[in-house]
């Protein structure tokens, strides 16, 4: 639909815009991106005919914009400029109104019944309609912006232009307008060219992106080829944390803040002096948050904690939403639920095990909780239908050092190779299979690093990091389900339920 070829321009004596290629079918959210200075609103200009090209071509439908009339281009392009402080003392409606002048023609303009369908419909789908009488003067910048929308949308235009349409607007606004703009874009075939600053809005909302630098096409791709942390280190001059978006398949920068000075930073230690045991719970409390994923009932995945917790529960503990009940216990135990990590099990926490070991400028502590009367064999089990034996194997990993993700992700198999090797060596079996068991159906798992220290890039069983989980975990683990067997061995010699 739109196809810019080697497009220069700018103005008098200075070329902004340099040798530029790049087309937009019909229905795309397109994106432009770039520092400031970089060229993007001179592209805008240039493409909604506002500044003539000095090379290259502009098309719209197989024809140049420069054989196009004004008002014949005002019916395939409109523009929404950044949000001006003027406005004029016009109702909301005639403001939206001023939209359709492209469409009449001769001295004397007779508003049709079109007109003000089209009106109506548009101040509908901006969500404007219930104020078109009031003034634009009385409204806020994001409701402003939505009428200045409204009356680029009443044009009928094949292309929307936006300089910076979230630009002042609050976190609501932005997405109410980005909503309505990518809805348009699905379900009108209307092809929405924005230039944005917010690298993250342009990668949820975009199709393609074109990152600009010093007047030139640095990439032209989707948001995960364009938003790589080389590239927008190199273009904006600042270091990113690439990562995916948590719920939807695209990327997200996360910015790094300058270097933390090295002698205020506070040094953090995990060790077994923090640990807190007793028979309702085990905690470890850290002074800040350390980088974690765990399996928790309460803080599950990838996130940042300070508080951990294994809590007791009775062996008939049954709840709709454990989630909600686990967040409301934290917070009576003076816990907040956000900066906690919180599992459950019905062992008896006196069984526990723990240790710490030391590695070349590292170290592990290992605090495993553990007991196998539900004890399974993963490559045969089926869906338990009914309630579920006691039996819990909840494992946490504490490393004083700097993990990589990849070495997060790899701690985690090396420890349940290591739980899985236990089991295999105690005998300990699924009753219903009569097979060795590797794990209960309930079975969790924490790794929490400090990121300090030595960078520990992997967590493999062949690498120093690996070989002292498995070690860890292998004598943590065993020495808790002895004594899990042994106090349920003391319990059955004294007639009583252990």
């Amino acid at each position: 639909m739109l196809i810019v070829e080697n497009a220069s321009g700018g103005y008098t004596g200075e070329e902004v815009v340099k040798d530029i290629s790049f087309s937009v079918e019909k229905g795309e959210f397109f994106g432009i991106l770039g520092p400031n200075g970089s060229g993007k609103t001179t592209l805008l200009k240039m493409i909604s005919g506002l500044l003539n090209l000095d090379k290259g071509k502009i098309e719209i439908d197989g024809k140049s914009i420069g054989a196009y009339s004004k008002k014949e281009l005002a019916k395939r392009i409109a523009v929404l400029p950044q949000l001006s402080p003027q406005v004029f003392p016009y109702t909301v409606k005639e403001m939206v109104s001023l939209g359709r002048y492209a469409h009449h023609s001769g001295l004397f303009q007779k508003w049709t019944k079109q007109d003000e369908e089209i009106v109506q419909k548009v101040m509908k789908q901006t969500n404007i309609q219930d104020f078109q009488n009031t003034s634009v003067m009385e409204h806020s910048g994001g409701e402003q912006q939505r009428i200045f929308l409204a009356q680029a949308l009443v044009q009928n235009p094949q292309i929307l232009l936006l300089d910076e349409p979230t630009n002042h607007l609050d976190l609501a606004y932005q997405k109410e307008l980005l909503d309505l703009l990518r809805k348009s874009a699905r379900n009108e075939g209307l092809t929405v060219i924005a230039i944005l600053h917010d690298l993250n809005l342009a990668s949820l909302y975009c199709d393609r992106l074109l990152l600009m630098e010093d007047g030139k096409a640095r990439a032209i791709e989707n948001p995960d080829e364009v938003l790589s942390e080389e590239l927008i280190k190199h273009v904006y001059r600042t270091e990113v944390i690439k990562q995916p978006h948590s719920r939807v398949a695209k990327p997200q920068l996360h910015l790094m803040p300058g270097k933390r000075d090295e002698k205020l930073a506070k040094d953090i230690y995990i060790n077994e002096s923090q640990l807190s045991i007793s028979r309702e719970k085990i905690v470890l409390q850290a002074e800040t948050p350390l980088k974690t994923v765990s399996s928790g009932v309460v803080g599950s995945g990838f996130g940042w904690y300070k508080n951990f917790v294994n809590r007791h529960v009775d062996e008939t503990y049954y709840c709709v939403d454990h989630r909600k009940e686990m967040r409301e216990y934290l917070s009576e135990k003076g816990f907040r639920p956000n900066q906690t990590v919180g599992m459950m099990t019905a062992v008896n926490l006196e069984d526990n095990s723990y240790g710490e070991y030391q590695g070349d400028g590292f170290s592990v502590m290992v605090v495993v909780t553990a007991g196998i009367g539900a004890a399974v064999d993963g490559t045969k089990s089926k869906p338990i239908v009914g309630p579920v034996n006691a039996g819990t194997i909840n494992t946490w990993i504490f490393i004083n050092g700097n993990l990589t993700e990849e070495a997060f992700i790899q701690s985690i198999i090396t420890a349940t190779e290591a739980k899985a090797q236990v089991l295999r060596e105690m005998g300990i079996k699924d009753k219903k299979t009569n097979t060795v068991a590797t794990g209960t159906p309930t079975d969790s798992i924490l790794i929490a690093a400090t990121q300090q220290g030595k960078k520990l890039d992997y967590a493999g069983t062949a690498t120093e990091l690996g070989a002292i989980i498995g070690k860890a975990v292998y004598e943590e683990m065993k020495q808790a389900i002895l004594n899990y067997q042994k106090r349920k061995a003391t319990a059955k010699s004294n007639g009583s339920i252990g």
